[in-house]
């Protein structure tokens, strides 16, 4: 690491401890080009808490709001509805490193200023990809953000820099892409306090308690007596919050983790009341100087690269992404009764497919297990990831497409004469639904299942209608 690097992250440090950043039992430093900067363990701790970082610290949305630069300016668009959340966070990340006197430039110094996604992949290096749904989706993301940049997201940051007397600065493309590249490979799904998030109610609802208490304190009992009005407490202690955590944020991922975080919104875990803490999941201590693993989910090779930069090999939760394009629609035959039966079903264009059954031609091993086995195997596979609570697809270890998937194909590979049946069945049900519309059963015929199922009953009918020797099925 260059001597200028380390001058970065010595500054950082003094930045975290200033700010309430408790290391217990690990350390930040450099680990190679590839992976930047990540955490290690320095010292055995008992309680296996490494480290704790204040919520106050973290950027979130309330985050910006409360800024003094920002927040006034930010309020005013966030509740026009021209901002996001998470277009907030950005737009705090590109103003505070443009900024000459920023708070935030110890952290933001520290940071990539370059990243590995397909966003910032050389015009031959995108080509590589060419083929791909990941290189679809990166054209579809730059031209995206390339038109919220020069729309909306210049003239703000433009506007904020005036506000703090830095309006010779340049803004550019470059400093946005940053900024979002910054929140996706680093922003953390929060299961915040409620108390945290909205303190204003809980001082509310503190009132309101002491209120009732006195009230009961005051009043004499009696079988009579005039029940009191009293305040609700309230309901879900959780709300979740999007945000970035300075310290936290440099864990590097791992399929197989060592540590996880959490929030403690009381103090009890960690001695530090709202604050997210480190804590080791490892069997045994840690040797000083291992590096700290957390997981970022269990995502395949396409959603690394495109969201952190980074692919890990024989990654044992790679998909393959089967999809049929939207725009092809239009090229086939009767497209317009074709869309509209895939909107009534609300179709699903794509699947994930687990590129392990490719190994074996689509038949995993251990196929004699029973259904539910297999199912008691997709549902244990769920986590709290970096970007939030994931669950792996139901049909993980099944041998077949999804049947939504394969009624999306269904519907597509139908033949003029199953379209017009189909259309006839569906306007005789529609009729029906309306003349009949007092009886309780009408509601289910229309339904997006009842469309699949003419379908499919349409589909075997005509499959099976060219073999002379199978009976024509009939609805019973």
């Amino acid at each position: 690491m260059a001597s200028s690097e380390e001058a970065k992250l010595e500054t950082f440090m003094q930045w975290l401890q200033a700010n309430g950043v408790e290391l217990r039992g690990c350390k930040i430093k450099w680990c190679d080009s590839k992976r930047g900067f990540g955490i290690f363990s320095d010292k055995d701790v008992s309680d296996g808490v490494m480290l704790v970082v204040p919520l106050d610290l973290a950027i979130t949305p309330m985050r910006v709001l409360q800024d003094p630069l920002l927040g006034p300016a930010c309020r005013a668009m966030f509740e026009e509805g021209d901002v996001d959340d998470r277009l907030l966070m950005m737009l705090l990340l590109t103003v505070e490193r443009l900024r000459k006197n920023s708070l935030w430039k110890p952290y933001l110094d520290i940071l990539p200023t370059t990243f590995g996604n397909p966003l910032w992949f050389s015009d031959d290096e995108l080509q590589e990809l060419r083929g791909t749904t990941l290189y679809r989706a990166t054209e579809l993301q730059k031209k995206s953000l390339l038109s919220l940049y020069e729309s909306k997201v210049k003239d703000i940051v433009k506007k904020l820099l005036t506000l703090d007397g830095n309006s010779e600065i340049e803004v550019c493309f470059e400093d946005f892409l940053w900024a979002n590249s910054v929140f996706w490979s680093r922003a953390l799904n929060i299961p915040m306090p409620r108390s945290y998030v909205f303190p204003e109610m809980q001082d509310a609802h503190d009132i309101c308690i002491r209120e009732a208490d006195e009230k009961r304190s005051h009043v004499k009992k009696s079988d009579n007596q005039t029940k009191e009005g009293t305040c609700n407490p309230m309901t879900g202690d959780t709300v979740w919050v999007e945000g970035l955590v300075p310290g936290i944020d440099f864990c590097n991922h791992d399929p197989k983790p060592i540590a996880t975080w959490e929030v403690d919104g009381t103090g009890l875990a960690s001695g530090v009341p709202f604050s997210m803490y480190l804590i080791s999941a490892a069997q045994s201590p840690l040797q000083i100087d291992q590096e700290i693993y957390i997981s970022y989910g269990n995502k395949g090779n396409e959603e690394l690269l495109y969201l952190y930069g980074f692919v890990i090999d024989d990654n044992t939760d790679d998909y393959l992404m089967v999809h049929y394009p939207a725009e092809a629609i239009n090229t086939i035959s009767f497209s317009e009764s074709k869309t509209q039966l895939l909107e009534v079903q609300k179709a699903e264009m794509r699947c994930l497919l687990p590129k392990t059954s490719l190994d074996n031609g689509f038949f995993p091993l251990n196929t004699q297990n029973s259904e539910e086995n297999n199912k008691s195997k997709a549902d244990k596979v769920c986590n709290y990831s970096w970007s939030g609570q994931r669950k792996m697809p139901s049909y993980v270890n099944k041998l077949v497409f999804p049947e939504k998937f394969m009624t999306t194909l269904r519907t597509i590979a139908m033949q003029e004469d199953e379209v017009f049946k189909v259309s006839s069945m569906l306007e005789e049900v529609q009729y029906t639904t309306f003349y009949f519309s007092y009886f309780p059963w009408n509601d289910r015929l229309l339904a997006p299942a009842f469309v699949t199922e003419t379908i499919f009953y349409l589909s075997l009918v005509s499959f099976l209608s060219r073999f002379s020797t199978f009976p024509t099925p009939s609805i019973s």
